[in-house]
């Protein structure tokens, strides 16, 4: 803040000094602000150039103004001067010290005053305390002789053992006795004190051998239930820790004879006579509840009192039983008294409307181990179960194992009698019984064991199930293609598929899949039931795995017979001279064959494969499968020339219908019709260039860039050696072809005809290999059309083409007429040779 600024508490106390009211509409001239703004003010005079006019007013008002403020200084300095005499200061500054005088004077008196009062109440506060105390003393006598009287009153009740009064009179000695826990330092309260343990002590023995006469019922002291109900009152009212005491007792006393008969060592202790231990505990519980248990409170729990008992000494018992059995001990007699102890906890948990480890936990028995019940004594021992159920899995799986020789192989000659799942007269099967045989095992198993245990047995089984999926998987389910029989190769002039083999290969896929999906099943019932320590350890997505790589293996062998079978066409097809056909008369007869074979493979499949997924799978391979078969056969077979192209265009046309309507209404997708488009398109543009003659050059090569849309000197010599040019034509077109390529910048580098193999191998798509196992997912859909041309896409009208493998580094805008070196010195050597 400058020195020309005041504080705004300061401006307050002048405005309030000089009564100067601050409102919302306050002359700018009128008090004091911390910013004058005289350009404001100026606007507020003159708001408009009109108002100039009025300019003398105005002057002469703010005169007029400044000479009543000067006026009023003058009178407020006036005034400040008179206020600021010294002599006025001196009489001011006497006054206020005779003011502190008086102040002082009025402390000291009201101090004396004080000590005045004090003094004349002196008295009456010793008093006051004396009250206090002779109050305190006679009340706490009162009570201690009332504790005294209670006491006599207790002893004549214990004495004539008269229950329903001592608990009475015990309740009020304790809650009394409480009051005096801080006087025990008094020796008479000290005494008193003392015998009120002695009493109790005392009552507790009484009680003791009550209750003992009561347990044994002896002829000669023999008791009445009522006076035990009353006592069981003053076992409340002398604590939990007596009660426990006299349940212990009595729950021992109970089970002694129990103890002596079944003793581990003794024929009727053994483990097969389980289930008679069980028998005699509810003789005693019934005759507990019909007699001694009517005495006792319902909310001492008597009866869980015996159960917990019984099933501590019953689960020690058996386990050393089960330790004694060793090896002898069989899965029958764990499984039948496992069965016989887990049927008695949930008689005794249904009895009481309550889970049997709660029961045991409520007891709280530190001897014990609260929430173990007899069952859990055989856990340790379920392993020989585990291993039980292996030999059962192992024994029924075996004679689909066949030691690894069951796996569906390259199809032989076989009569009716090799075929052992499926009979000629039978309906056909669309998964393999063994799966639905070993699933169903599976399931019962399962629920026998979730009602045996759902702690570590349940999960070792969860284990062994695993193993034994994986067995089924890749000793069942794999196609074993390295067992190829010389005998089972078809000669390339067949045309007869093996039905019976193709049969066994969608029963392959329809039982992978069907593996698949209940052993997903299984999963979720297995984190339904099983404890919490190992829900997170369950898990079955391995196998899953590999009944989908046993799907797709299958799929592969499917597509390799469908392949064959259309083997005997393309073969044909390659052996047409082309060069030789001098008209066109419809499709030709190799590529009605070729729709016949396919077709008598495809229509056999349809009805076979249940999931609708794997058919589309087929379906898109299979089309990938003739179109490259085809144009392999199309390119080992030149020369084309032009008649044998234009008939390969109606070929074309007719296996592209075939292909449009082979997967049905059903099984078509969007993605396979335009993957089919997209290929057999390019195909069509490769025979329409084929058709196109050489005769005018110009023509030829236009048209050439129209359809292909390259100006790739490889790809145009691919087209001249496809239609059979002689050499000597050739050198011109590539001349040619330079000259006018060299002039259109919007043609690109590379096009589909760049991944086009001209010296494909015989053994056409397959490559005289399947594809290993794990190379395919079933899952995902695969584009099989693309699959010609590699990843090359067709020109497009406007933008550049992604180029090939061959060419893929070349930048996408770049533009080669020469595709290598080689060619470019060849073109060298043409120009030089050329007769002038």
């Amino acid at each position: 803040m400058s020195s020309n600024e005041l504080n705004h508490d300061v401006v307050l106390s002048i405005q309030r000094i000089l009564e100067i009211q601050t409102t919302e509409e306050v002359d700018r001239l009128d008090g004091l602000a911390e910013e004058f703004n005289a350009v404001e003010i100026l606007n507020d005079f003159f708001p408009d150039e009109e108002s100039l006019a009025h300019l003398d007013a105005v002057t002469a008002r703010l005169a007029e103004t400044h000479d009543e403020l000067q006026k009023e200084v003058d009178s407020l300095q006036a005034e400040l001067k008179v206020s600021q005499d010294p002599e006025r200061m001196l009489v001011i500054q006497e006054m206020i010290s005779d003011l502190l005088g008086q102040m002082s004077l009025i402390r000291e008196k009201a101090t004396e005053s004080e000590a005045v009062v004090r003094n004349i109440t002196k008295d009456i506060q010793v008093l006051d305390l004396a009250k206090k105390n002779l109050i305190t003393s006679m009340t706490m006598m009162k009570r201690l002789q009332m504790l005294v009287n209670a006491l006599t009153q207790l002893e004549d009740f214990i004495k004539e053992k008269q229950y329903a009064e001592v608990a009475q009179t015990l309740a009020a000695i304790k809650e009394i006795s409480v009051i005096f826990k801080t006087y025990t330092a008094v020796p008479h309260i000290n005494r008193v004190w003392k015998r009120i343990q002695e009493i109790q002590q005392q009552l507790r023995t009484q009680l003791d051998a009550d209750f003992d006469a009561f347990y044994l019922q002896d002829g000669n002291k023999q008791l009445k239930s009522t006076l035990i109900s009353e006592a069981c009152k003053v076992v409340d009212t002398l604590g939990p820790d007596v009660r426990f005491h006299l349940i212990e007792r009595f729950v021992a006393l109970e089970l002694k004879e129990y103890r002596r008969i079944f003793r581990t060592n003794d024929e009727a202790g053994q483990l097969d006579n389980l289930s008679r231990r069980f028998a005699w505990f509810r003789r005693l519980l019934q005759t507990h509840e019909l007699e001694q248990g009517r005495v006792f409170p319902s909310d001492w729990k008597v009866s869980w009192f015996l159960l917990t008992k019984f099933t501590e000494i019953t689960r020690d018992d058996v386990k050393t039983l089960l330790t004694k059995s060793g090896s002898n001990l069989t899965v029958k007699a764990l499984l039948d008294n496992l069965a016989v102890a887990t049927e008695f906890e949930l008689s005794m948990s249904k009895k009481w409307a309550t889970p049997f480890r709660e029961i045991l936990k409520a007891t709280d028995n530190p001897h014990s181990e609260p929430g173990q019940p007899i069952s859990a004594a055989f856990e340790p021992h379920m392993g020989i179960f585990v291993e039980a159920q292996d030999k059962v899995l192992s024994d029924m799986l075996a004679p689909h194992r066949k030691a690894k020789t069951n796996k569906v192989q390259v199809p032989q000659p076989r009569s009716s009698s090799d075929n052992p799942v499926e009979d000629s007269s039978a309906s056909p099967t669309t998964v393999l019984p063994s799966s639905t045989d070993l699933f169903y095992f599976y399931g019962q198993i399962f629920e026998q064991c979730v009602k045996l245990s759902t702690g570590r047995p349940l999960f070792d089984l969860a284990t062994l199930f695993k193993k034994w999926l994986r067995i089924y998987a890749e000793e069942v389910l794999t196609v074993d293609v390295s067992k190829r029989s010389p005998a089972a190769v078809r000669k390339s002039t067949e045309s007869k598929v093996d039905p019976e083999f193709i049969r066994s290969l969608c029963r392959l896929i329809n039982t992978a899949d069907y593996c698949q999906t209940t052993a997903t099943e299984l999963e979720e019932k297995y984190q339904q039931k099983i404890g919490v320590e190992f829900k997170d350890k369950i898990s079955f997505q391995t196998e899953c795995d590999l009944f989908v790589t046993s799907i797709s293996t299958a799929i592969n062998v499917l597509l390799r017979e469908f392949e064959t079978n259309c083997d005997p066409a393309f073969t044909a097809l390659t052996r047409t001279s082309w060069s030789a056909v001098n008209q066109v008369s419809g499709q030709s007869p190799c590529t009605n064959d070729l729709v016949k074979a396919a077709e008598q493979v495809v229509e056999l499949i349809k009805p076979l494969i249940e999931q609708k997924k794997y058919l589309r799978n087929f379906f898109d391979k299979a089309s990938s499968v003739i179109l490259v078969k085809f144009t392999n056969s199309l390119v080992r077979s030149r020369p084309l020339k032009e008649i044998g192209a234009e008939q390969l265009l109606i070929d074309l046309q007719v296996v592209k219908a075939y292909l449009v309507k082979m997967p049905g209404e059903t099984l078509s997708t969007a993605s396979y019709a335009r993957s089919l488009t997209k290929t057999t398109s390019r195909l069509e543009a490769l025979l329409k260039v084929i058709v196109t003659p050489v005769d005018p050059p110009e023509g030829f090569i236009l048209n050439y860039t129209l359809l292909i849309g390259d100006a790739s000197f490889s790809n145009f010599q691919k087209i001249l050696d496809l239609k059979g040019t002689p050499k000597s034509v050739q050198n011109s077109l590539l001349d040619s072809f330079l000259t006018i390529t060299s002039t259109k910048t919007d043609l690109e580098s590379t096009s589909f005809l760049s991944s086009l193999d001209m010296d494909p191998a015989a053994t056409g798509h397959g490559g005289g290999s399947l594809i290993s196992p794990g190379a395919s997912r079933v899952s995902l859909p695969l584009g099989g059309s693309d699959g010609i041309f590699a990843s090359m896409t067709g020109p497009g009208p406007s933008g550049p083409s992604t180029g090939s493998s061959d060419a893929g580094k070349a930048e996408v805008h770049k533009r080669e007429v020469f595709s290598d070196f080689r060619r470019f010195v060849s073109f060298g050597r043409r120009k030089d040779t050329a007769p002038s």
